[in-house]
């Protein structure tokens, strides 16, 4: 019996099987539940200096969200260096895409039409999110297409709240510590940021996402402090109808990861209080 649990705990624990799939000169990895017609689809970018792979590695987003019936597509960013270290334009940041511009929101409505063509997913049931790099593409594609993202979710990273508009209604889902050095909390440039870029505020994204839904929207807040890990998280729900419109998820002491994932180079600020996979799929099925 020890042996069984054994093997199926090792099989529960790898990675979920991805397809490649190219489109020209870009490219984009996905991992499918075994029914793909009818799926909904999470777009999940990698951060800066990332790839598909390795974020689907050191997030587990793939596996968690398949097993909750999504279609997970990892599209990859561009870089100089083959297909490795890799950036999205997100604006104000980041690397050769930004300063090239890159069309990435074209490459990624490329990306959700190829998907729904090749697997049947739903082509008006998607989803984003994102680390980092990925979080400020995550945010700004949404925030400029409200009526082909159902909820976005960002995590360590802040759109250009200074030329990005939000268009219209997008339930957001906001991931951030406050001793984020890269992406700093309160905007302007970290200690460790890799680019010149001066960050918007995580505060500023709030008050964009929650603009297009006017003034009445109720705010509550609750503290999550479970582990003797230097961090807790503070949850504010801004609430109107009934619905969940943005919920902020503040790591206190939190540095720049990815909840629950696996980042051995962090020995400080890596809170166990919370796990992103589980908090972005819960956040995402309040909007089926």
């Amino acid at each position: 019996m020890r042996l069984i649990a054994l093997l199926l705990s090792l099989i529960l624990t790898l990675p979920a099987c991805a397809e490649t799939i190219r489109l020209g000169d870009r490219w984009y990895d996905i991992v499918l539940p075994p029914n793909p017609r009818g799926a909904p689809l999470i777009l999940a970018l990698h951060g800066g200096g990332g790839d598909p792979d390795q974020f689907a590695s050191a997030s587990g987003f793939g596996r968690a969200a398949v097993k909750a019936g999504y279609a997970v597509a990892f599209p990859a960013g561009t870089g100089r260096r083959g297909d490795r270290l890799l950036t999205w334009n997100g604006g104000y940041c980041c690397g050769s895409a930004a300063r090239r511009r890159v069309d990435d929101p074209g490459f990624l409505r490329q990306v959700i039409q190829d998907a729904a063509d090749r697997f049947g997913v739903r082509a008006d049931r998607v989803y984003l999110t994102g680390m980092s790099n990925g979080s400020i593409l995550s945010e700004t594609f949404a925030a400029r297409n409200p009526d082909l993202v159902r909820a976005v979710a960002g995590v360590a990273g802040t759109m250009d709240t200074g030329r990005v508009q939000v268009a219209g209604k997008v339930p957001a889902l906001i991931i951030h510590g406050t001793a984020d050095t890269m992406v700093p909390y309160d905007g302007g440039q970290g200690d460790t940021s890799l680019t010149r870029t001066d960050f918007a505020s995580v505060a500023s994204v709030v008050a964009a996402f929650l603009a297009p839904w006017g003034a009445d929207v109720a705010v509550t807040s609750r503290e999550i402090n479970r582990k003797e890990d230097g961090t807790s998280v503070i949850v504010t729900d801004h609430t109107t109808g009934g619905k969940v419109a943005l919920r902020l998820m503040t790591v206190e002491g939190g540095a720049h990861h990815w909840p629950g994932g696996r980042k051995a180079r962090l020995s400080e600020g890596k809170t166990q209080e919370i796990d992103a996979n589980t908090e972005i799929l819960r956040f995402f099925a309040l909007y089926p």
